[in-house]
């Protein structure tokens, strides 16, 4: 039987094999500390879960307006117009099955054979993944620990060509933590290229306001979700803003693809725009704590952290003091101390000579994993020259 190409193409997501082996390792009955995923640390807070269970009560499990319900695209437009100052009118709003669905669709609208979308490198694993199966060409900017991972207007904007159809940018980002300031939006957004701005981890930033690039061009996608800021991965509900010109593309694409987003999650998305924000600043607070944790712990072990993350729940931090070979090391660390990481190759190829540490799990737990973290350095500290 023939696989097709495409699907050939599709590298793997090494944080879901990371997590697949740890899962074995436990039912193997060994215990793992989880620090491999981006799965936030908390339950759904019980006022959103309520509307979900109330929606299935009430019987509100029909197929939806195939942009989603007129009331949640109305929320998100009055969401934007108090956090951003911005107006967004419902009809650009397009209510998706998670984040990565609205990421799909937006580059479907845009991308032709040969089109190329500019985006940073290191980077989320899967982006290069959706602009190539779509017969588009990923092309690499080169992140700077020293410049804190901030996408550079100047390297972008030598990066564009005449085949250049999108500029993707992930601010608060996986997996650096960097968030972009308003200068460099701005330069972005006046180089006049669409830009695609992945904003999930807003509402998780730690003393640097994140800002939206709608707020200097409305020549942009803004892709954002309530999976992480809700802690909603589960209930897979995303959206995206969109320029009015893409709105009928993007609904006859989901119509054919997706139908429309799941009823049930967006009557507990409604709920938490509306009733969700003192919960979701509570759990802020708690990984504000769980970062400095994280942080403190790896610098004593002797990982040096140039760039500290100002939003998300990442740490992204050199590797080379240990070994280069981010994949091998980490599957050490797997299997010998315990703890689940991800290998920084997994998000491009500079991001080869990193791991990446999330600091979603319990601060006894993340004290925990970086004990058995030192260990395994200092039971491997000939090995790897450190004595």
């Amino acid at each position: 039987m023939e696989v097709s190409k495409k699907s050939k193409a599709v590298t793997p997501f090494m944080a879901m094999d990371t997590l697949e082996r740890a899962k074995a390792l436990e039912r193997a009955g060994k215990r793992i500390i989880h620090f491999e995923l981006g799965e936030p640390g908390f339950e759904t807070p019980k006022v959103i879960a309520a509307a979900g269970i109330k929606a299935i009560q009430d019987g509100k499990t029909k197929y939806t307006h195939s942009l989603g319900t007129m009331e949640l695209r109305e929320e998100i437009c009055r969401h934007y117009k108090k956090a951003y100052r911005v107006t967004v009118e419902p009809e650009r709003v397009i209510v998706t099955n998670g984040s990565s669905a609205a990421l799909f669709l937006a580059f479907a609208s845009l991308l032709d054979k040969g089109d190329e979308v500019i985006m940073g490198d290191p980077h989320y694993a899967c982006y290069p993944n959706y602009v190539a199966f779509l017969d588009g060409v990923p092309v690499f900017v080169p992140l700077s620990e020293g410049e804190g991972f901030r996408m550079s207007p100047q390297k972008t904007r030598a990066a564009i060509t005449k085949k250049t159809r999108g500029i993707l940018i992930n601010s608060p980002c996986n997996p650096t933590g960097a968030v972009l300031g308003a200068a460099d939006l701005k330069k972005i957004a006046a180089l006049g290229v669409t830009v695609v701005s992945d904003e999930v981890y807003h509402g998780l930033s730690y003393g640097a306001r994140a800002r939206s690039i709608l707020e200097f061009t409305d020549n942009a996608f803004v892709i954002d979700g309530f999976s992480k800021r809700y802690a909603m991965t589960g209930w897979r509900i995303g959206y995206a803003i969109a320029p009015r010109e893409y709105m009928r593309p993007l609904q006859k694409l989901q119509q054919n693809f997706q139908i429309s987003p799941g009823a049930i999650s967006q009557e507990a998305a409604l709920a938490a725009l509306r009733k969700g924000g003192e919960p979701a600043e509570k759990m802020r607070r708690e990984y504000e704590k769980r970062r400095e944790t994280m942080v403190a712990g790896l610098k004593e072990i002797g990982f040096v952290i140039k760039a500290e993350p100002q939003g998300a729940f990442y740490v992204f931090t050199s590797c080379e003091f240990l070994d280069g070979d981010s994949q091998r090391l980490s599957l050490r660390i797997l299997e010998e101390a315990g703890v689940a990481v991800t290998p920084g190759v997994d998000f491009g190829k500079a991001g080869e000579g990193y791991l990446r540490f999330s600091y979603t799990a319990t601060v006894a737990d993340i004290r925990e994993g970086l004990k058995r973290l030192g260990e395994f350095v200092r039971r491997n500290s000939a090995q790897f020259g450190l004595i």
